[in-house]
């Protein structure tokens, strides 16, 4: 598990910044598989599958972090793939949160292979 992977979401009430766009680089690249979207204030990955069976089984055991975590990403699945966009809303942009999220998901993609 990564460094990102192990620490916990902290709950952001809003008052402060975005991360700037260098910050933000710097935690994607231990965020494998990620990418900036909506010009750069959110992050996504697409994860394929075989089936759906197995797309709808990761978005659940997302959905169990995400409540544990206080940090919900929006979910997009269907047949063969689940897409994952994190953001802090409250802040309108990229929180250490959102990677730490990305970074949960890919710890749990990786020991379901």
């Amino acid at each position: 598990m990564g460094e990102l992977a192990s620490k916990k979401c902290v709950p952001c009430e809003g008052g402060i910044s975005a991360l700037s766009p260098a910050d933000a680089k710097a935690l994607l690249k231990q965020t494998q598989g990620w990418e900036f979207a909506q010009g750069g204030k959110a992050i996504k990955r697409r994860f394929t599958f075989k089936n759906f069976t197995a797309a709808l089984a990761l978005v659940n055991k997302v959905g169990d972090i995400a409540e544990s975590e206080g940090h919900h990403p929006d979910i997009t699945f269907g047949w063969g793939y689940a897409e994952f966009t994190l953001w802090t809303h409250v802040i309108k942009g990229l929180h250490e949160n959102d990677f730490i999220m990305a970074s949960k998901i890919n710890a749990l993609q990786n020991s379901a292979k």
